[in-house]
Formats: C-alpha cells, structure tokens, sequence
C-alpha cells in the first residue's frame, strides 16, 4: 500500500492498532503535562481501594513526586526496573485524604503478568507535544506514542512511502539529541522507526548511549523470514498482548554493559517455546526430554537462555530453574551476564562447592529459584557411596526442577549428564546450542535430539548472517610448505627412495612415485568413495611432528606478524592464535615474543593438564607467561590462582567490568591471546576481529571457533578474518563439510568475497556512478545531480562502494596501489578509481545532507544515508594539483602569443580540479577566477589559488554576518564570536550566549527588515518568531546569503 502523506499512514496504523488491543479512543496532540495528568486518572482508578489512594484522587505535586523519582532514574535500563517494579512510593500530600495524608503510600503501576486484563490499559497518543529549549520555537511533535497504563514506553516514528526508513531512524536520532526523551518521555523502552514496507524497531539508548543501526531489528515469523509490511508489523509486534510481552518481558537491563537491551524475534521464540512447554508439563516422571534450540554462536544464546529461566521462574511453573555450563566458561563470562541480565528483586545464585549447591536446591527461598552452576559440579551429588545424603535427594527430588544446558554440544555427551539425570528423575532438560550434535558428527552414537528432545526452535548461522545479527567470516588457507613439495616428499617416503633419481632408476619404486605425485590418482586431500571407504590423500601422510619445525613456525609467525597492522587496525581489534598443544602453545608464545616483544601478547590452556611428560617444560612455559603478564599489567597472579588470570584474560578481550573503558588505554589490552582450546567457544567479545588456527578441528568445533569473530562492531568490521596454517587443504574440506551441516539448509553468504571480487564490485559500482552523473551533464563529479531520483541512486551505490572498500581494505587494498593479481584466476585487476575521485564522491555525499533539517517543516530528505562515511576527512584531498593548473593558467594569461584555444584547454583543467571543492567554496573560486579575467585582482607571487579561495570566502561570510548584524540591528561582535565556534543545534544555548545574543536585537530595525522582505506588515510577537528562525538557522548552517528587499521585488 503506497502513501503520499505522512498523516494517511498515521491514520491507518491508528485504525489497526485500534483493532489489536489498543484503545480506540486516540488522545491527540497531548503535552507533557496532559499525559501526567491522564497518568494521575489510571493511577487513581487502580490505587483508589482504603489501603493507597482512599478514594481521593493524585495532586499535581504528588505527581510530581514520581516525576522526580523518574528523573533521579534517568537512564532507560534503570526506568524498565522502575516500569516493572509493579508499584511506586509517595507522601500523600491531599488533606482530603486524612487517613493518609503526610505518609508513604505505595501505588500499583504495572503488572507484566497482568496482560490484557485486570487493570492493565493500553492507549495511543496521536502527535504528542514534545516541549523544546526555547519558548519561541513551537513545540517539537511526534508521530505516535503508545502508553501502558499511562506510560509511554514506545516511540513510533513515521516516513511515508519512498522515504527510506533510515529517515525515521534518523529523526528518533535527532529528537534524543535535543534532549526530547527526557522527564515523562524517559520513560520510552523502544523506538519503533516505519515506512510502509520496512519497519525497525530497537531499545532507547538513553542520553548517555549510542545509536547503533547494528542493534535495529526486523521483526520476524516462527522460520525467520523478515515481517516488513507495515500493517503486518502492526498486527504482530505493536499489536496486544505482544507490546505489552515486549516492555514486561522481552526488554534486558544488561546492568554489565549499561544498557536496555531489547530481544530479536528469533530469541522471542525460543525463550516462549521453552516457557510454554514447561507450563505444559505434567511433573510425573520419565519425561526429561524437553527439546533443545538451535540459535547459532553470537546471536545471542545466553540472554535467550536467562529470558527461558526467568520466565519460568517468575511465572512458578517450576520451583528450581538451575542453568548449567561447564565449569570452564562458568569461570569467564555466563554467571556475569546472568547476573548483568537479572531484575532489581531477582537473584542469581552462584554456588561455591557442592555443599552450598545442595543448600540452594533445598531452600524454599524466592531468592534461591534461580541457580547457575557447573556440570560438574551438578554430577558431585549422586546418591551412593562418597556421594550426599539420599534424604537430601530425595527431598530435593519433590521439586519441580528445570535443567537449562549451555552450550549443549560440548559437555553433555559424557558421565556426567548421565548422572545428573538418573538423579533427578522428574527434572526437565532443555539445551543451548549454535552447532547442534548430528547424525553426521554423533558422539557416542548419540546426537543432541537424543539427549534433549525435539528442536523447540531454529536460528542458523546462515539466518543470522542474512539478518546481519551476526558477521561472516573472511577464511584464507596459507600454505606454509609448497604443495609440490609436500607431494614429493610423501611420494619418495612411500616409493621409500631418498632421491627422485633413486625413484625414477628402479621400476617399481618409479611407479609408486609417480602415482603419489599424480593429483588424479592421489589428491592433497582424502575422500570417500561411493562404498564408504576413506581414501587417504597426501596431507593424511604427513606426521604432526612436520608442523612442529622451525619451517613452519616460523612461517606461521611471519604470516601472523606481517598481517598484524591491517588485520587488527593497528591493534584496535583483537584476536585468538589457536594451537595444538600446550607445548605448541608455549613455543609460539616464546618465539612471537622474541621476534615482536612489543605485541602484548599472553596464552590461556588448561594448568592442571595430564601428565604424559614434558611437565617441566609446561610448567615453566606457565610460570614464564604468567610472569610476563604481572609486569606488563601490574597485576599478583600466580599457578595457583590461574583461574582468576583467565577470568582478567576474558574482561580484557571483551572490554568488560572492570576495563568497559580500555579502549581508551590501549596498554591495558591483550593484542593476541594463543589458547590451545580454551576460549575457543562460549566467550563472546565484540573487539575480536580475527583468528589465527595451528590445528586441525571439525564440524561444531570449526563454526565455534570460526565464531569468537562474528560479534557485530560496526563498519570497521564487515567480517572475521580466519587464517590455518596445518595440514590447510584438509581444514578447507573439514570447513565446506561443517559449513554444509550447520548452515541449516539455507543459501549460504557465510563466507564474505575475497579481495579480488571486492575490488572489482568497487569498478563496477564506480562505473554506475560515473555514468550517472554523465547522464546528468556533470564532469569530475563537480555537483550533484538535480535530479532527486538520481541522487538516491546515489546514495545507495556510494554506501554499498563504501561497503566492499571497509573490506577490501582489511583485506589488503592500500589506495597508492592500482594494480591487484586475482590469485584464483591469474587476471590482474586494475582500479577505476583513486582516492582523490574517491574522496570528491565522499564530498558530494556530504551535500547529499544538507537542505532541510526540519526546523522549518520541509520535506525529509528522500536518501538512505550513513552516517559514518560523512566523518571521513575529505581534506586529504591533494591541493597540490589544483595549485599546479593554477600556476600554469596563470603563466599562459600573461604570456605573449598564447592561442585562445590553449588559453581555454588550460581553463578546463582548472575547472575539472573544482570538483575537489564544496559547492560554497566552488561558487568563489569562479569568482574569483572571473575577477582575474576582467583584471580585477592581481595575482600576488607565493600565494596559492587555495589561498585566494580562502580569503574570499571568508570576506563573503565577513559580508554575510555584516548583513545580518545591520537588518537586525544586533551586535556584530557578539554574532562574530558565535560564529567562530561552529555550534550545533544542543550547544547553540551553552551558557546563554544565544539569548544574551538576541537581547542585543533591535526590534524596530527587525521588524522593519522583515516587512520590507515580506511586504506585508507583521505584528511584534511574529518578529520575534522570525528573528529566532532566521538567526538559529543563519548560526547553524555557516552562514548564507540573507534575503534583502531588492530581491523580493
């Protein structure tokens, strides 16, 4: 459905949401004020029983009371545990109320239980008020705001239709900066931003917070697939009981990162499969299968996973709901993110020994209903000789208890899952996973269906890869041993000759050679053959000790240190070097630290490793690595207390308590962290970009590991880099086998494209762009096209260049470069374009912003922009050029017998490095290129035409305040020195200097001005309005050329 005005498609969602649960009573144009007002109504309808509010309705000071409580709470993640505190306190201050008056009552405000039903009310604001700074602007307006229970915690902006649905992002943006969403208005969970075919919705980041178009969803069905249409997003997310879920249940305070965290549908899902199938269960006995979901590594499994336990537990469907890891992730990250995640009057108990554990299980508590523990840990209580109390068990047995696994792949197919299940014969099981166990990699001939049950949901690496919730992987096999070599030396192994000669002479050493050395008869890698019979290929001949010689490791440091600078941003991300043993793991740690002593780098593996020999060599290699690591860091770790270093390990990398800030202190990081297998599935850390692997994995292990770089950054980080050395053709096909298991049947973009495919999507989608701004009549992208159809067209061509040049640079593309080899083709590819085209481009995108910013009620600007590409620093372009067209312009002008036609060739080359200018400072080099030609202006020897430009403009923006200064009869000084401070729309005020500005306004010369300009007389109280509006916008753009009385006639 298309609609050309904005307040069609308001009236439309209206009438839907009417019909979905929403009152059909609309409150229109409400204030701040109305809306507390209508608050006070509902609090008093549902407070109004002897004990609260005694029949005698809220005082407008009363009301002030939680405003300022609201207030004091500021943030969103504060407020949601305000909203769904159930109640709010104040001091009756109504002397009717003479049983109350002077103490504390306590108010019900919410209830998340309590949907559709009871008390709960939903209502729709149509256009609220929103007040602004200053007295003289009109109220700011938003398009729809929805209240539970009077409270507004959902802002919905509109665009109507071919207004992309960044726009509205946009405009949310805005309103957040000029402090719209603050007293009542901080009371906004989620934003919802809509155009009729697209619609996104994301938590409110608060005044402290960022916008990250990363975190804005699509809204999606029980398979995954995108709900876009407006009307179905309406009648789904935004309809009833599912907004009212969305505020009560499905928004996270994640107290460890600061902010209000708001579920993706496919998370929606899984948390309410495993809720409603408890609520389901009969609690008999033999029925431990729950089921298992399926939500691929990085999209957020474990807030899914503590949304399940909550659920359950608040909903007391069961009595224990206890969420069990393996005890080496329990050290690092999940008890944290629990606890981050966690209700003001919600516990998560951690359990110390085995001991507490069983106190916990016992307890009848409130506070004891949620338990996080370790497999391990669980499988100590078992009811035998040297196990616990069987009355203990037995007692503990009587309960309903839910069992949630994380990272169900990994510890569940051993002894100990077993053991807890025999135990606890009537518990229900329900596991986590992003790489299920299947028929195709089944352990102990069981898969995770066996154990857990059917699939409750599905979200697979390749759904979070197209919903861009998780990145795509970037691998490269690097071949640290010359195929050809490797092959020789298998064949003369296997022809068991020590020479190619000696194999050659002898006819049947000679046809064993040559059969090894034939790719058709033995490939580098094995296979199988149609009877299920492994063929083996070359690498499975090579012995593990061959990636132990100083060949290889050096190689693989070389590669890892050579890559260093691009790969990490020059240390800004991270990464992981996985290695196959703890020797390998020190080895490597000694030799990068030799070689590079700079990098920070440290190593993680297990202390307490079996010891098959070479125990003094681990232990020192340990006590070295952790020696290392106090001095660096200044920290006291010791091998006794190892465990605490890993867990500082962990904070580090992931830039979590107490190192939120390290960013900022880059000698706090870790650079590089060389684990053998820790780390490498469970930890989550945003700040690792890439991993180095010496090892040799398969199915689940090679996409967990794959994963520690898939957590969304922004555009410095369009994907993971993956670089293996060991045995790598083998990898490659152990890679396509686990790719092809866990993509979940679906078209794959797991694998980004390489460098040569980017650079050549950049020349193509750089001859698009120089054909359209041909077709428009433009030379050297001097202008934007008129054409607002054309510049869209633009605009979504730049961004996507944008897009492949973020990767093609982390990939290797450097602009001094013009030429690239394709190494899987041979072609050599040759780039279209150079950083100055480039950066011209970055300059037209930039004016794509201009225009209005709605202040004055114009049109939204119709192009979906991102807004990263306008920070990039377009004065790198080179003046040298244009000062040498100058120079010979110039020595052409004033040289005898100059043809006019060398004259003009030479004018041309000169205009065509115009195009490295803004249209403003384009507009006074013509000036002043004209003023030469009528010999106007004298070139003076030494200065540059850069120079010249300058100076002009600056006079003319001289001239433009002047004009301002005398129409307004202001003072100039005073507009002179705001000007000079490049403000924006939320400082303009700082300190007063604007009004202190205006005051110095002559009204009359003011009022006169704008008569002549109008022709038209005007009342004072609009010359007012009028001087605000054209002096905020005069001091906010730069600048411009003020309208006089001659131009109106």
């Amino acid at each position: 459905m298309v609609f050309n005005k904005e307040a069609d498609f308001e009236a439309a969602l209206i009438k839907i949401l009417s019909e979905k649960g929403w009152e059909k009573e609309v409150l229109k144009n409400y204030s701040e004020q109305d809306l507390l007002r209508n608050w006070a109504n509902i609090l008093f309808d549902n407070n109004r029983d002897i004990d609260r509010l005694n029949d005698y309705p809220l005082t407008d000071s009363e009301m002030q009371q939680i405003l300022e409580q609201i207030e004091n709470l500021r943030t969103p993640l504060k407020l949601n545990g305000f909203i769904n505190g159930k109640s709010v306190s104040i001091v009756r201050d109504n002397p009717d109320d003479k049983l109350h008056f002077g103490k504390e009552v306590s108010l019900k405000i919410y209830d998340r239980r309590e949907i559709a039903a009871g008390q709960s009310r939903y209502q729709i604001v149509q256009q609220p008020k929103f007040p602004t700074k200053s007295k003289l602007l009109n109220d700011r307006r938003g398009d729809l705001m929805l209240l539970i229970n009077g409270m507004p915690v959902i802002h919905i902006e509109l665009k109507k239709s071919g207004i992309p649905v960044s726009q509205a992002c946009n405009q949310i943006e805005k309103y957040a900066h000029e402090g719209i969403f603050t007293g009542l208005f901080s009371l906004v969970q989620i934003f919802v931003a809509m155009e009729p075919n697209e619609a996104v919705y994301f938590a409110n980041p608060g005044p402290d917070g960022k916008f990250n178009p990363d975190y804005y969803f699509h809204w999606a069905d029980f398979n995954n697939e995108p709900i876009n249409d407006w009307d179905k997003v309406a009648s789904t997310l935004l309809s009833i009981p599912m907004a009212h879920q969305l505020i009560g249940f499905y928004t996270v305070a994640d107290d460890s990162d600061g902010v209000l965290k708001v579920m993706r549908s496919y998370q929606y899902f899984a948390a309410s499969a495993i809720s409603d199938k408890v609520a389901k269960t009969k609690w008999e006995g033999n029925n431990q299968l729950g089921g298992y979901v399926w939500h691929t590594t990085g999209s957020g499994k474990t807030m899914t996973s503590f949304k399940s336990a909550q659920l359950i537990a608040s909903s007391k469907d069961a009595d224990k709901v206890v969420f069990l890891m393996d005890r080496i992730e329990l050290g690092t990250q999940s008890l944290k993110e629990y606890r981050g995640f966690a209700d003001e009057n919600e516990s998560v108990q951690a359990t110390e020994n085995t001991g507490v554990l069983i106190t916990k299980l016992k307890s009848t508590a409130p506070a004891d209903t949620l338990i996080v523990t370790s497999i391990q840990k669980m499988s100590n209580i078992k009811d035998e000789a040297g196990g616990v109390n069987a009355s203990d068990i037995e007692y503990i047995n009587q309960k309903r208890i839910v069992f949630i696994v994380d990272e169900a792949h990994r510890s569940t197919f051993g002894d100990m899952l077993i053991t807890i299940k025999t135990t606890f014969p009537r518990a229900i099981f329900f596991g986590f996973t992003g790489t299920p166990i299947q028929e195709e990699n089944q352990k102990k001939k069981n898969t995770t269906t066996t154990v857990f049950g059917n699939e409750l949901h599905r979200y697979s690496i390749a759904d979070g890869i197209r919903d861009k919730n998780v990145l795509g992987f970037d691998p490269y096999k690097v071949l640290t041993f010359k195929d050809k070599d490797v092959r020789k030396v298998v064949a003369l192994e296997k022809a068991k000759a020590q020479t190619e000669e000696e194999a050659i002479s002898d006819s049947a050493k000679s046809k064993v050679f040559y059969k090894y050395m034939d790719a058709q008869q033995v490939g580098m890698v094995g296979h199988y053959d149609k009877q299920g019979n492994y063929i083996k290929g070359i690498e499975d001949y090579i012995p593990s000790v061959q990636y132990q010689t100083e060949e290889h490791t050096t190689t693989v440091v070389k590669d890892i240190l050579e890559n260093w600078v691009t790969l990490s941003h020059n240390s800004k991300f991270h990464a992981i070097f996985a290695t196959s043993s703890i020797p390998e793991a020190i080895n490597y740690y000694r030799m990068i630290k030799a070689v590079k002593p700079e990098l920070k780098i440290t190593a993680l593996f297990d202390p307490n490793i079996d010891n098959s020999g070479g125990v003094a060599f681990k232990e020192e290699g340990l006590a070295e690595i952790i020696d290392d690591y106090n001095k660096r860091y200044e920290q006291d770790f010791s091998i006794p207390t190892f465990a605490k270093m890993k867990k500082d390990i962990a904070a580090r990398l992931a830039h979590k308590k107490p190192y939120e800030r390290i960013a900022n202190t880059p000698e706090k990081q870790i650079d590089l962290l060389i684990v053998v297998d820790q780390m490498l599935t469970g930890f989550d850390s945003k700040w690792i970009n890439t991993l180095y692997m010496d090892k040799i994995l398969y199915y689940e292990n090679i996409i967990q590991a794959f994963s520690r770089t898939n957590r969304l950054f922004g555009p410095d980080k369009p994907f993971g880099t993956i670089r293996y050395y060991r045995k790598p053709h083998t990898m490659e096909r152990n890679i396509n086998a686990a790719v092809k298991l866990y993509s979940g049947d679906k078209p794959l973009g797991l694998f980004v494209p390489h460098l040569a495919e980017n650079l050549q999507k950049m020349n193509d989608i750089y001859a698009d762009i120089v054909e359209m701004f041909s077709n428009a009549g433009i030379d050297n992208f001097e202008k934007l096209p008129k054409d607002t159809t054309v510049c869209r067209k633009f605009a979504k061509l730049f961004k996507e260049f944008n897009d492949y040049l973020e990767a093609a640079k982390i990939q290797g593309f450097k602009w001094e470069q013009s030429s690239y080899l394709n190494v899987d083709t041979g072609e050599i590819i040759k780039m279209a374009v150079d950083e100055k085209s480039y950066l011209i481009l970055v300059l037209r995108y930039k004016e794509l912003f201009g225009g209005s910013d709605g202040e004055g009620g114009g049109d939204d600007i119709p192009y979906d922009l991102v807004g990263y590409i306008t920070e990039i620093d377009t004065g790198l372009i080179d003046a040298d050029y244009m000062n040498s067209r100058f120079e010979k312009y110039m020595k052409l002008l004033n040289l005898e017998g100059v043809t006019q036609q060398e004259l003009e060739q030479a004018e041309t080359e000169l205009h065509k490095t115009f195009a490295t200018l803004s249209q403003e400072e384009q507009k006074y080099a013509n000036i002043f290129l004209h003023d030469i030609q009528r010999g106007d202006v004298v070139v003076t020897e030494g200065k540059t035409l850069r120079d010249y430009i300058t100076e002009y403009l600056s006079k003319a923006k001289d001239d433009q305040i002047h004009r301002v200064a005398v129409a307004l009869g202001l003072d100039e000084e005073k507009l002179r020195n705001i000007m000079s401070l490049q403000l924006n729309s939320s400082n303009i005020n700082e300190f007063g200097r604007y009004d202190d500005l205006k005051k110095t306004v002559d009204k009359a010369k003011a009022k006169a001005y704008f008569e002549k300009v109008e022709g038209t007389r005007i009342i004072p109280p609009k010359v007012n309005v009028k001087v605000d509006n054209l002096l905020r916008d005069f001091i906010l753009n730069g600048g411009f050329e003020i309208e006089t009385a001659d131009d109106s006639n």
